[in-house]
């Protein structure tokens, strides 16, 4: 028979936040591969769980993935875990869950604590919908990209960042977003946790005085619907009635769908666009 991946949750701070369900798993397993088997000896430790860590990281992945798909195979049973939260966000656990399914391995999770999600609730913004981007890419040119595309996003954003890197980011995320609000959620569920809710420019200011220590979850209002509805508006403003319908018609839109497109995206009426372009 083939073995199991667990993905166990594990504290991003307070060691008691880890599950019954995770410690047992842990325990009974064959292996536990671990991002840093530095950082999680101690975690094991603190539990006294004795069973065997190899290691599994962004730059081993590929070829200790093959050889933990090979235990797996053998029918071992694999509990993999990262240095802080849930395995596979944010981190290379997710292309093992995909060759785990390639190969016909069953994958289950066990849920703990998430920093996305615990900088959310607490930040006091909108919960309902957000985007999570995790750490913004180091590439110059597609991190330009990504906080380009971030201009229109309407739901809650939710960035990861290293404290040497954070004032950059705020700035970067000012110049091209403006200036919103923001929550800084750093050293979550530890000693020191501390929440920062102000305007990206007042977070500038604060952390120039204030040097972050810790791993931090920026968490950022979203675009207004209405600020956006109003912006797109005036682009169309720019071009004429019939332009504006040739967009659509060319799109494969007919006529009448052309029209009701046209005059949402003008603020009008079916009936005012229908006059302007003198349809029969």
């Amino acid at each position: 028979m083939k073995g199991k991946l667990y993905l166990c949750a594990t504290p991003i701070g307070n060691l008691e936040d880890i599950t019954y369900r995770v410690v047992r798993t842990l325990g009974e397993v064959d292996l536990i591969a671990a991002e840093d088997t530095r950082n999680s000896i101690k975690l094991l430790n603190h539990f006294a769980i004795k069973t065997p860590m190899t290691s599994y990281h962004e730059h081993n992945k590929r070829a200790k993935g093959e050889v933990l798909i090979q235990k797996l195979l053998a029918g071992e049973s694999i509990a993999l875990i990262t240095d802080a939260g849930t395995p596979g966000i944010s981190d290379p656990g997710e292309e093992l869950v995909l060759m785990c399914y390639d190969a016909g391995i069953e994958v289950t999770s066990l849920p703990g604590a998430v920093a996305l999600i615990t900088g959310l609730t607490i930040s006091g913004l909108p919960t309902r919908r957000f985007a999570f981007e995790a750490f913004l890419p180091m590439d110059k040119k597609e991190r330009r990209i990504i906080i380009e595309q971030l201009q229109t996003e309407t739901r809650t954003i939710i960035l990861y960042e290293a404290p040497h890197r954070l004032l950059k980011t705020l700035r970067e995320l000012l110049e091209s977003l403006g200036n919103r609000q923001v929550s800084v959620c750093r050293e979550l569920t530890k000693r020191y946790e501390t929440i920062v809710r102000l305007t990206l420019t007042e977070a500038i200011n604060y952390y120039q005085e204030h040097p972050p220590k810790g791993e931090c979850v920026i968490v950022l209002a979203g675009r207004s619907h209405i600020e956006l509805s109003l912006e797109r508006q005036r682009t169309w403003q720019e071009i004429s009635v019939k332009e504006h319908m040739v967009v659509y018609l060319e799109k494969g839109l007919d006529k009448k769908e052309a029209m009701k497109a046209v005059a949402k995206d003008r603020g009008v009426s079916k009936r005012e666009i229908y006059n302007e372009i003198n349809i029969d």
